[in-house]
């Protein structure tokens, strides 16, 4: 990798990317938001939908806590 591939991946960002902060500040009301309403969440959330897409670690811990409660009653 000679840092062109990074410069590209940053600059194809969406531009409502939230970033990691505000996405794991919010994840436990968008995952709430998707067992309850999953035709809303994106409309709703655009920037943590565009921020998961892109975050493999955030998106981790969104699969682990949407798990987690799709266990639980």
């Amino acid at each position: 990798m000679n840092g062109w591939d990074e410069l590209d991946r940053f600059l194809g960002t969406d531009p409502r990317d939230v970033g990691c902060e505000k996405a794991m500040e919010l994840l436990h009301v968008y995952v709430e938001l998707v067992t309850r309403h999953p035709e809303a969440v994106r409309r709703r959330y655009p920037g943590i939908a565009a921020h998961l897409r892109a975050c493999g670690p955030c998106c981790e811990d969104f699969e682990g806590l949407l798990a987690a409660v799709s266990d639980h009653p």
